[in-house]
């Protein structure tokens, strides 16, 4: 039975066991005439627990003890007497016998593997049927325990509660502990960067060219990581070139959508506002390599400006600030929808106009949602890779010339860690210590904008 099979069947058995519960605990109140703790779900969820839960702890178990058991028996059968002893070949020998087994492999390099091959795929059927036939018996057994001890009096609530609590905890510290994991590993692989690379080189640097320093005796003389290019890069195009076109166009959206538009004008728009955001990258990126890149060095030739590049850091900012509207625009709507009526009306009963109230009481009113809003924008537009990749090239320029090339902290680290790499290198341990800037950065932008938001919103609760 296939893994999948037996998962549907084990939640089968506890779809079963929910049932049968559910319908003895709606016999308590009929029998007893009074009232039990808990509602039937909650017995029937009580025995489902006890069906599923042990069961399917046995089979992740098993699944990693399985292999190495098939593995165990067919080494002791006697097709595997003309095995090598131990080496390279061995492995190679056994590795592919378990791709023959699992289909990934159809013709089989050395011959030896079909000699082992029978004796690997019957043990691995011995055990299935093994792994298969305990956990249903361990389905049964525990649902059959926890069905024996319901009754009006038992506390079934309590405990399918605590487990609840116990994987929602469990999933909480999961998430914290990967948090924890990426700095770590970003921590650990940055120090090993500054042990050979002096940190005052790489945040002052004004030349990024990590391919210079091909020899270890030429990292500390070679000036090759000075990142200040990159973050340059990353500001001229994100924080820059992006907010100035989605700052506008995201306020100016959210304006008319709360204060002039109809509200079947509103329930249209501002989906399809949003459906911005859910659009992938790489579209947005070739959008920009294949129209807006070749239409701004068009325009930048006939206005007279010299070798301008087809990659760009205007063309990547206009289609970065485009996908990153709906983050300012969605911010600025809730921020300004917030606001409270009263003083929207005072403000038109003193006699001000539409346009007057905006700007001179709901716009300030809301303006620290509008900032929070901002703030997030930017962080997701300095962490953004693939339109600044297709359309704004690897060159690390340090200009000021939108015209021009430039390329960002993200397409640096894609970079430097594509293909084949050695991870005792400082070219390819920049891209940790680039990665650790980066997240410093985001961490703060986004402190500061849940900050803005928190203050905002204790102003109008």
């Amino acid at each position: 039975m296939s893994g999948a099979a037996l998962l549907f069947l084990i939640l089968g058995l506890g779809g079963v066991a929910w049932a049968t519960a559910r319908a003895k605990a709606s016999s308590f109140a009929v029998a007893g005439g009074g009232r039990p703790h808990s509602r039937p779900n909650y017995h029937g969820w009580y025995v489902a627990l006890w069906a599923i839960v042990p069961a399917l702890i046995f089979l992740a178990a098993w699944s990693s003890l399985a292999p190495g058991l098939v593995m165990g028996a067919a080494l002791e059968s006697p097709a595997a007497s003309a095995l090598p002893a131990f080496g390279m070949e061995r492995s190679a020998i056994l590795a592919e016998v378990r791709g023959l087994a699992e289909g990934s492999v159809t013709t089989p390099f050395n011959p030896l593997s079909n000699t082992l091959l029978a004796a690997y795929q019957a043990a691995d059927t011995r055990y299935a049927i093994i792994g298969t036939v305990a956990a249903i018996l361990l389905a049964f057994a525990g649902g059959a325990w926890a069905f024996t001890r319901l009754n009006p009096e038992f506390r079934a609530r309590t405990r399918v509660e605590r487990v609840v609590m116990g994987s929602l905890l469990i999933a909480s510290l999961i998430a914290i502990l990967t948090t924890v994991g990426i700095v770590a590993s970003l921590l650990f692989e940055s120090l090993r960067f500054f042990s050979k690379v002096s940190p005052l080189e790489f945040l002052f640097g004004l030349t990024w060219s990590p391919q210079t320093a091909i020899r270890v005796d030429q990292v500390g003389s070679s000036g090759a990581f000075g990142a200040v290019p990159l973050f340059w890069g990353t500001i001229f195009i994100g924080a820059i070139i992006a907010m100035i076109v989605a700052i506008p166009l995201g306020l100016m959206s959210a304006i008319y959508l709360t204060q002039y538009a109809r509200p079947a004008v509103r329930r249209w728009m501002k989906p399809l506002l949003e459906m911005l955001a859910g659009v992938p990258t790489v579209v947005y990126g070739y959008f920009a390599a294949l129209t807006v890149a070749p239409a701004i060095r068009d325009f930048a030739a006939a206005i007279g400006i010299p070798n301008a590049s087809s990659e760009s850091a205007l063309a990547a900012g206009l289609v970065m600030g485009v996908m990153i509207i709906p983050f300012v625009s969605s911010m600025a709507d809730d921020s300004i929808a917030a606001v409270p009526q009263s003083m929207r009306d005072g403000s038109l009963a003193l006699g001000a106009t539409t346009s007057e109230t905006i700007r001179r009481v709901l716009v300030p009113a809301a303006l620290p949602g509008v900032v929070g809003g901002v703030l997030l924008a930017v962080s997701r537009a300095v962490g953004e890779t693939m339109i600044v990749v297709m359309a704004a090239g690897l060159s690390a320029n340090l200009t000021a010339n939108p015209f021009a090339s430039v390329t960002t902290v993200t397409t640096q680290i894609v970079q430097l860690l594509t293909g084949d790499q050695e991870f005792d290198s400082p070219k390819t341990l920049a891209a940790f210590a680039l990665g650790l800037v980066l997240f410093m950065v985001t961490l703060a932008l986004n402190i500061i904008a849940l900050r803005v938001v928190k203050r905002y919103r204790e102003a109008y609760e």
